[in-house]
C-alpha cells in the first residue's frame, strides 16, 4: 500500500505510513499544511488505492450541514418526505479545506466522526463501515479560514504534516509528468475484508503494564506541567494506544515498545496541546517535542 501511494505521492514515506497507520487504528486523518502541498494529492491516492466508496465535500463559506448529511425531499408520487443521503455516507470522506467552512457546517462532521452515524429528522442512520474521513486544512493564518474547534480535533486520530519535497523527489517531479496522472491508473491494493483483518489484529496486538506506566507518565505531564494549558484528554491516551499498536503491527511486531509510542506521538499529540500562554495551539510541535524530552521511558 505504502509503496502504491508513493508512486504519486513523492518521497513521503513516512507520512503515508502514518496515514496508514491511522486507517488501520480505525481513527481519521487530518492533514494540514500551506496551500499546493499535496494534501488533497493524498487523501484521493489513499483513497484510490483502498477501493472503497469516496466522495469529497469540498469546504466552503457558504456549505451547509444539509449539503453533508444529506436532506429530506418531498416526493409528490408518494406524498411524504424522503431523505437523500448527503456525501457522508461513503467509506472514505475526503473533508476538503474544512477550516475554510463556518463552524455551522463543520459540525455536521462531529457525530459521525465519533459514533459512526447521522441523525436526521429524528432519525439515526449508520454509516458505511469502515468510516474514514481525511480531511485537508490550510494554516489558520491563511485567509478565510475558521479555526477547528478543540471538540472536533480530539476526533482526529492523527494531525501529519507534508512539507516541502526534498530535491530528489522535487527534480523528479519536474522531469518528469505530473504525478497526479498516475492516480487513475492505480489499482485497489486492498479490500474489506482484508482491512477489516488488519484492524482486528492491531487490537491484539500486545501492550505490556510498563509500556502502559510509560504512556500514563506522558498524560500526568501534559495535565500537570505548567507549560500545558489544558493536557491529553481520555480520548487521546486511547488515540496514542492505538496508534502505537498499528505502528508495531506495520513494523511486523506483535507488541509495542516505546519506540512505537514515541514514533507517534507527535501525529496524535500536536493538535490536541495548548500551551500555557498559546490558546491557539500553534506551539503544538513544540509541545509534543517538550512531552517527549521530559518523560522517561523508565522511572
Amino acid at each position: 500500500m505504502v509503496d502504491a501511494v508513493e508512486r504519486v505521492v513523492l518521497g513521503k514515506r513516512t507520512q503515508v505510513r502514518l496515514a496508514l497507520a491511522c486507517l488501520f487504528a480505525g481513527g481519521h486523518l487530518l492533514i494540514e499544511d500551506l496551500p499546493g502541498m499535496g494534501k488533497t494529492t493524498l487523501a484521493r491516492t489513499l483513497s484510490t488505492v483502498l477501493g472503497f466508496s469516496f466522495k469529497r465535500i469540498q469546504f466552503t463559506s457558504d456549505l451547509l450541514p444539509a449539503d453533508i448529511i444529506g436532506a429530506s425531499v418531498f416526493d409528490r408520487e408518494r406524498g411524504a418526505f424522503e431523505f437523500q443521503p448527503g456525501p457522508v455516507f461513503a467509506q472514505v470522506v475526503l473533508a476538503d479545506e474544512i477550516n475554510r467552512a463556518t463552524p455551522k457546517a463543520q459540525s455536521a462532521l462531529l457525530e459521525a466522526m465519533e459514533e459512526r452515524q447521522v441523525s436526521a429528522d429524528g432519525v439515526t442512520m449508520p454509516l458505511p463501515a469502515p468510516f474514514f474521513v481525511i480531511a485537508t486544512q490550510n494554516p489558520a493564518s491563511q485567509a478565510g479560514t475558521f479555526a477547528l474547534p478543540e471538540s472536533q480535533l480530539d476526533r482526529f486520530l492523527m494531525r501529519i504534516e507534508l512539507g516541502y519535497p526534498d530535491q530528489k523527489a522535487e527534480r523528479q517531479m519536474l522531469m518528469g509528468q505530473d504525478p497526479r496522472r498516475f492516480i487513475d491508473r492505480l489499482d485497489a491494493v486492498i479490500d474489506l475484508p482484508a482491512l477489516q483483518r488488519i484492524q482486528c489484529q492491531v487490537e491484539q496486538i500486545f501492550v505490556s503494564d510498563s509500556l502502559i506506566d510509560y504512556l500514563q507518565r506522558l498524560l500526568d505531564f501534559s495535565r500537570q506541567s505548567s507549560d500545558f494549558n489544558c493536557g491529553l484528554s481520555p480520548r487521546g491516551a486511547q488515540a496514542l494506544k492505538r496508534a502505537s499498536q498499528a505502528w508495531a503491527l506495520m513494523e511486523g511486531r506483535d507488541y509495542v515498545i516505546p519506540e512505537d509510542l514515541q514514533r507517534v506521538l507527535p501525529a496524535v499529540a500536536e493538535h490536541r496541546l495548548r500551551g500555557a500562554s498559546d490558546h491557539s495551539g500553534h506551539r503544538g510541535v513544540s509541545l509534543a517535542r517538550l512531552l517527549a524530552d521530559a518523560v522517561d521511558v523508565t522511572e
